[in-house]
């Protein structure tokens, strides 16, 4: 029976490892077809509207707007931003408040092979996965990934789907106001609207245009259109 038990535990092992690490060579060059958020949520009744995107076909506006609005680092870090962890944890010494400290690179491990929600094992998937995809993709097929699969709303996955739901256009052809206003729904896009902007969002979007206007050389990963 112990002997049952272990090799179940190194088959499990073995299947959240090289699972997710084969995943990630067919990722490099092929679309994602679904992840588990998007089947989870269509058991929930959501619907599910995606339409994947190469990088060249997303505005650059986009892609400036996620990483001034959620990793100011990403084109620098390998994964993890240090820093900004000890901010988090030190906010949360002071105030007692604890947000949300994770990379754009964290984020895509976690949407492409995780559950929603928050636990302790999840978290070390989470941090055993974000290297890997650092090691074998370049950030701007990681920076694709993101944006192609993450929750713009419910039931809307990806930059094309929420360009056309919101703004009736596609995602290469969003303005700079748009694309701030996708990035600031991001941290909560199930309560948030990004075609019909709160106060806050409007607000968020603006502080965002101008974030992207001072990192400079930390957008560098981003290829000129």
């Amino acid at each position: 029976m112990i002997r049952l038990f272990k090799r179940c535990l190194l088959w499990l092992a073995a299947l959240l490892v090289l699972a997710p690490l084969l995943l990630t060579l067919a990722y490099r060059h092929v679309p994602v077809p679904v992840t588990p958020l998007m089947v989870i949520r269509l058991f929930e009744g959501e619907g599910l509207a995606k339409d994947w995107q190469p990088s060249a076909r997303i505005s650059n506006h986009l892609k400036m707007a996620v990483i001034a609005s959620e990793d100011n680092l990403f084109c620098r870090h390998r994964g993890f931003d240090w820093k900004a962890f000890g901010d988090v944890l030190n906010e949360f010494r002071s105030e007692g408040r604890l947000r949300g400290g994770s990379t754009i690179t964290m984020q895509t491990a976690k949407n492409l092979y995780l559950w929603p929600g928050r636990s302790y094992s999840r978290k070390v998937l989470e941090a055993l996965y974000t290297p890997m995809l650092e090691l074998m993709l370049p950030k701007e097929r990681i920076l694709t990934l993101y944006l192609n699969i993450a929750e713009f709303g419910p039931g809307i996955y990806g930059a094309e789907a929420a360009a056309q739901a919101y703004f009736n256009t596609p995602a290469a052809n969003l303005s700079r106001q748009q694309a701030a206003q996708l990035a600031a729904v991001l941290p909560n896009p199930r309560v948030y609207h990004a075609g019909r902007p709160s106060a806050y969002i409007q607000r968020r979007a603006a502080t965002i245009q101008t974030r992207i206007n001072q990192l400079g050389p930390l957008l560098a990963c981003i290829r000129a259109s």
